[in-house]
């Protein structure tokens, strides 16, 4: 395994492109399973999970070629409807293909998933929305069998304790395309990858309305066609840049960016006192005078996202003040505690929630990465430490940040990948 050495203490700065959102071309991807004629995806990041998928609809019967950020899907032979333990249990992501393969093959047979580890994260929302569409499911040697003579539309609330479910919503609204009659989806995630998953599976031929809303309407067709689409910019990767200017007191231009999709982040950060300008498609944020604490709760889209927390924790940890962030998506999601306190920061666990006490700085120290933006937190916390900072497990950030050693070099950090 590799890590990363970084030696902090420099202001960055430049101008920085934001890659396509992860989360969003991984269900695009598994949904091209619904279809036997090509599709082109544009706008791909080139990151391990991107390949882990690519790996999975190969061994599903689909032709992928990637070639400088487009994928081009073709069909190859008949789908096949297993999905392995030894690709699915990698990447949580992957158990978006349960969907496409049941609503195209009216069987199928996926591992239960994996990925990072954020604490408990079941599949029960997934599986209550499939059921309800007429789907006899059963769980046997980690392995979900479900499998349906004809899908029906159905009447379904996705509503769980933590809120909606974005992959849950994405599976359901996959399976339901090709079902007969008229699924509701209530409680649905209203995230805009499920904006964009949506988009694409109307280019292919479906009938779906009320996406980006809680309430999301399917009219099932007989058949889906094939299609292009550009995904939309990684919106977590955007604001991990935002802070990364922050953090550092730097100066970075960042492109790429749909503002709209970040309304939260900048609102707390504007509490905080940053400064930022706005401008299409793109923000400039630089660094003019010391930030206050402020205090952050974790919501379902619109509200602040869990996917920043970690690095949003960085940043408070060398605010002046106190910050309480309390996390009720994941509650779990608190593994980066632990390493920012090792590298200084002052940081006490109560349930779901931590209390931050600003310090005047963090100092470089050996740290472990336990998911992919708890790798991203302690990525920014290194760039402002004073010394060196190591971070083992890298592989994390390999997950969801394209390039990323090479953006931050363009940007002054000193940053270089050394083997374990």
């Amino acid at each position: 395994m590799d890590k990363l050495i970084i030696e902090g203490g420099i202001k960055l700065k430049g101008e920085v492109t934001v890659s396509g959102a992860k989360n969003a071309v991984l269900p695009i991807m598994a949904a091209t399973l619904l279809t036997d004629c090509a599709c082109i995806i544009k706008g791909v990041p080139d990151l391990r999970d991107t390949n882990t998928m690519i790996r999975i609809l190969r061994s599903l019967g689909k032709g992928v070629e990637f070639d400088k950020g487009v994928l081009t899907i073709t069909a190859l032979k008949n789908t096949n409807c297993v999905a392995d333990y030894k690709l699915v249990s990698t990447m949580r992501a992957s158990f978006c293909v349960l969907g496409p393969l049941l609503g195209k093959l009216k069987k199928a047979k996926v591992s239960l998933p994996g990925g990072c580890i954020i604490g408990v994260r079941p599949v029960d929302l997934h599986l209550k929305g499939i059921r309800a569409l007429g789907a006899d499911i059963h769980i046997d040697s980690g392995y979900i069998f479900a499998k349906a003579d004809k899908l029906k539309g159905a009447h379904i609330y996705l509503g769980g304790v933590y809120g909606s479910s974005v992959l849950a919503t994405d599976n359901v609204m996959m399976a339901a395309v090709l079902a007969s009659g008229r699924t509701v989806i209530e409680a649905a995630a209203c995230e805009p990858e499920v904006v964009d998953l949506a988009e694409f599976l109307i280019k292919m031929g479906a009938k779906i309305k009320g996406h980006g809303t809680p309430i999301i309407e399917i009219e099932g067709v007989k058949h889906l066609h094939g299609a292009t689409h550009t995904i939309i910019p990684d919106r977590v990767e955007a604001g991990t840049m935002i802070l990364a200017a922050l953090i550092t007191k730097g100066d970075i231009f960042i492109k790429n960016v749909l503002l709209k999709h970040l309304g939260a982040l900048i609102d707390k950060l504007e509490e905080a006192g940053a400064s930022m300008r706005k401008e299409d498609n793109s923000i400039h944020v630089k660094y003019r005078k010391p930030l206050n604490a402020v205090n952050i709760t974790t919501l379902p889209y619109p509200g602040f996202p869990t996917d920043m927390q970690a690095q949003m924790m960085s940043l408070m940890s060398i605010t002046p003040g106190i910050t309480i962030v309390t996390e009720k998506i994941y509650p779990d999601r608190f593994m980066h505690v632990a390493e920012l306190n090792r590298m200084g920061a002052h940081i006490q666990r109560e349930g779901p929630h931590a209390i931050v006490e600003g310090v005047r700085n963090l100092s470089g120290a050996p740290v472990m990465a336990s998911d992919l933006r708890a790798s991203a937190s302690l990525a920014l916390a290194g760039l402002a430490a004073s010394g060196k900072t190591s971070i083992s497990r890298i592989y994390h950030l390999e997950r969801g940040y394209e390039r990323i050693e090479e953006k931050l070099e363009s940007l002054g950090a000193r940053v270089r990948r050394e083997k374990e």
